[in-house]
């Protein structure tokens, strides 16, 4: 294998990574500075992925899947917006609720297809003139529609919270809530859309998983990328830039293990598939430790249940 090759594979294969996590962590940017943290993401990843393969085995189609796999999570953003906005509830414990949840209905839905070839997956698309780009273009630009969507939700999710009137109001509402509830604003149905369209999010992330990342199904095969997914949202400042430059960081270092492991492997191969959750440890002690002395960005109201009656 040259070492162009190697490269094109490892660069291409970490954007995929990074996708695959990329979802679930712009999601609960737009749900954090909401107001509300959902730590049952790979809960709700588990969901997405076998909804997504189930719908695939059974009709053969990518874009009923797709559908399927946004629907799934929505409706359990529903769930967890009920619980953590109208009812209050404290929503670590409800995360950790949805996290249960989630793995364990994925795993008793998925049996029926664990170890099945559903023979469809999203299939990579080249782009003309610009795949030729040597290196390059066969990583960027010859990779699947999902990859490419997410190309698009970057600058448009930086655009949406820092740039137009609709992103201001998100960042009052997890700064300051009774403000926009004296303004007139709906907090409660804000914060239920904002976590609705997060929960749809992270079913993507699932959904990339199961048909594109590994094209198959096999209980919690998502192996922590959801917990991964709430370490980018700190890790970035809920910034979503900053987010695609974390997961392509967690994406090379996984890939480069498990390449390592195949051509030098002198270790256990325990400690390569390690290597990612140990890498995000460390970015998460060099970014929010208190050696820092600097106060972290997180919202202001971030997991504290807006009350009218004691604005």
């Amino acid at each position: 294998m040259t070492v162009s090759v190697l490269m094109v594979s490892i660069i291409s294969t970490a954007i995929l990574y990074a996708v695959s996590v990329l979802y679930a962590a712009v999601g609960e940017i737009f749900s954090q500075k909401a107001g509300v943290m959902n730590l049952g993401l790979e809960g709700i990843m588990l969901m997405g992925a076998v909804s997504g393969y189930l719908v695939a085995v059974h009709k053969q189609n990518l874009g009923l899947a797709l559908i399927t796999v946004i629907l799934v999570g929505a409706s359990l953003g529903v769930v967890f917006a009920f619980v953590t906005v109208t009812l209050q509830a404290d929503q670590t414990v409800a995360g950790m609720a949805m996290l249960t949840f989630g793995t364990g209905l994925s795993g008793f839905i998925g049996k029926e297809v664990s170890g099945v070839n559903a023979n469809l997956a999203f299939e990579n698309i080249a782009i003309p003139v610009l795949s030729e780009i040597p290196i390059i273009g066969p990583s960027v630009f010859n990779q699947n529609i999902l990859v490419y969507a997410m190309y698009i939700i970057i600058p448009v999710s930086m655009i949406y919270i820092y740039k137009t009137r609709p992103g201001m109001i998100l960042r009052a509402l997890g700064e300051n809530p009774a403000t926009l509830d004296a303004a007139g604003y709906n907090v409660f149905g804000l914060r239920y859309a904002y976590v609705i369209f997060g929960s749809a999010m992270t079913a993507i992330s699932g959904a990339c998983v199961s048909l594109a990342y590994t094209n198959f199904w096999s209980d919690g095969m998502t192996s922590g990328k959801g917990w991964i997914a709430v370490a980018l949202v700190v890790f970035s400042s809920w910034n979503p830039l900053v987010a695609v430059l974390g997961a392509l960081l967690f994406g090379a270092i996984s890939i480069i293990g498990i390449d390592i492991q195949m051509f030098y492997s002198v270790l256990p191969s325990q400690f390569y598939s390690a290597l990612p959750y140990v890498a995000t440890i460390v970015a998460l002690i060099f970014t929010t430790g208190n050696f820092r002395k600097k106060r972290p960005a997180m919202p202001a109201s971030l997991c504290i249940p807006f009350n009218r009656e004691e604005r």
